[in-house]
């Protein structure tokens, strides 16, 4: 049995990709997209004319509906490939705006449900920003499911916790390239890998602290450089995969086994956190605060692209 099959034993496999045509080899439960993904996506000429297609059906419609309406394009196609969920982001040049996340976020369901989809098939995915968490509080409510995305931070999960969220996706790899490029030249990737791997011991705490405390919300790992980390977070919620390393997996036939085990963890006691409280505590972590900061800028970038593209269909 290759490594992909073993880790679907004990951790809900999820690709991470905008590419469609990809998804049915590695046989996911759910899919996750951004906006860089998307982008990405429709810049392949097997998805152009998907772009094209849908672009013509909106034209004339404000640019950000028409953008939302690609966006659930995509959505719809993949879970006619996936048994389970896809997460659509909500434009990261929202995340500091709880008023207009809640409003594109309402519309990405309703187009779905236009579609004949459930919203119990759809992640809303939004910033852990202060705002963005709060946004999710309030869909959770509504019965939209929500998937906080660009988390670094263990403030950034608690809150989430506590604003019962779906799902987070604390993000590994990014986590992981802060601390090796801090590092510099005294980094030692041999140390640091597996388990002292920065950006698995943050998902490991986040994961145990959930599990000792009853919090329901789902934790999926995201952002992966290598198959090590992947491995060292078996048993996790979920993981969220590119698809190339999916392929890694699935040429391997090495044992697999689960990795995390909440009821190994050190006892962590409950953090409460209101408003100033997590801003503090994003604040004191170098790098959960560049990292988030990095992320919606870059995310915010691709978001341009894709309106350009949009708009010169």
């Amino acid at each position: 049995m290759n490594q992909l099959d073993q880790l679907k034993a004990f951790t809900t496999v999820v690709a991470d990709t905008g590419n469609f045509l990809q998804l049915a080899q590695f046989a996911p439960r759910d899919a996750t997209t951004n906006p860089s993904l998307i982008l990405k996506a429709v810049q392949s000429p097997d998805y152009a004319p998907l772009l094209k297609e849908t672009v013509a059906a909106h034209r004339g419609k404000a640019l950000d509906e028409i953008v939302d309406q690609v966006l659930v394009r995509f959505g719809l196609e993949i879970l006619k490939v996936v048994p389970g969920r896809v997460s659509t982001e909500v434009d990261a040049r929202l995340s500091f705006d709880k008023a207009a996340s809640l409003a594109r976020a309402r519309r990405i369901i309703g187009l779905y449900e236009a579609a004949g989809i459930s919203r119990d098939r759809v992640l809303i995915k939004l910033a852990s920003t202060w705002e963005g968490i709060q946004a999710a509080a309030e869909l959770e409510r509504e019965g939209i499911h929500c998937n906080l995305t660009l988390l670094f931070a263990f403030a950034q999960a608690v809150a989430c916790g506590e604003a019962k969220v779906q799902l987070i996706s604390p993000f590994v790899g990014r986590i992981y390239d802060w601390y090796k490029k801090s590092a510099g030249s005294g980094w030692d990737e041999a140390a640091q890998a597996g388990v002292n791997d920065p950006g698995v011991k943050s998902v490991t705490q986040i994961y145990a602290y959930f599990k000792q405390h009853g919090i329901k919300t789902e934790v999926m790992g995201a952002s992966f450089r290598n198959i090590g980390q992947i491995q060292a977070l078996a048993g996790c919620d979920l993981l969220t995969i590119s698809p190339d390393l999916l392929a890694q997996l699935q040429a391997s036939d090495a044992k697999l086994e689960r990795a995390l085990d909440a009821a190994k963890a050190p006892a962590m006691p409950a953090v409460h956190l209101d408003e100033a409280a997590f801003r503090f505590a994003l604040n004191e972590d170098a790098m959960a605060t560049e990292k988030l900061a990095e992320g919606i800028r870059l995310f915010a970038v691709d978001a341009g692209k894709l309106d350009k593209l949009i708009q010169e269909a």
